[in-house]
């Protein structure tokens, strides 16, 4: 860069303020000044008048709970008195909660593979039972066979005679 009064520079070298510039400057500056007091002024007056509607606001609600308060029944202070008491309670007992469903969640993902193959051997389960009863019912209807069980002790137990049906033999 060069300097304004150097020999080579060309054009108008660097004009200096006069007096009428310099007051008009300053006239600027306190006109934007006054324009920044007033907003200023503006400001503060409707931060008064928030203050007062708050402060009025304030005092209604104070006068409201005071008078509820003076009109509350003793049983109504009492379990008001026990409210924060309660919540922590619940509080606790939700947590609780939430831990416990958390463990049952886990073991359960745990368990699923159990669930899995017990869905896939109860079907076959089934049919093998089903397959037992079948067999036995057949072998049942074969003839000779209730006499051989009796024989090896391992049918069904006598029946008790009746008191009331006659027997086929008399007795001498």
């Amino acid at each position: 860069m060069t300097n304004p009064s150097e020999p080579g520079r060309k054009g108008n070298p660097a004009r200096v303020p006069g007096a009428g510039d310099l007051l008009a400057a300053a006239q600027a500056a306190v006109g934007a000044a006054q324009a920044i007091a007033g907003q200023a002024l503006d400001a503060a007056g409707q931060a008064k008048d928030a203050a007062g509607q708050a402060l009025d606001a304030a005092q209604l609600t104070a006068g409201a709970a005071f008078d509820t308060a003076v009109r509350l029944p003793p049983s109504t202070v009492q379990l008001a008195a026990q409210l924060p008491a309660l919540i922590d309670n619940l509080t606790a007992s939700v947590d609780r909660l939430n831990k416990t469903l958390d463990r049952l969640d886990r073991t359960l993902a745990l368990a699923d593979p159990a669930f899995s193959a017990y869905d896939r051997l109860l079907p076959r389960l089934e049919a093998v039972v089903a397959l037992g009863e079948d067999v036995l019912s057949k072998i049942s209807r074969l003839p000779g066979v209730s006499m051989m069980g009796r024989f090896m002790g391992g049918g069904a137990p006598p029946e008790p005679p009746d008191p009331g049906r006659r027997s086929r033999f008399r007795r001498g």
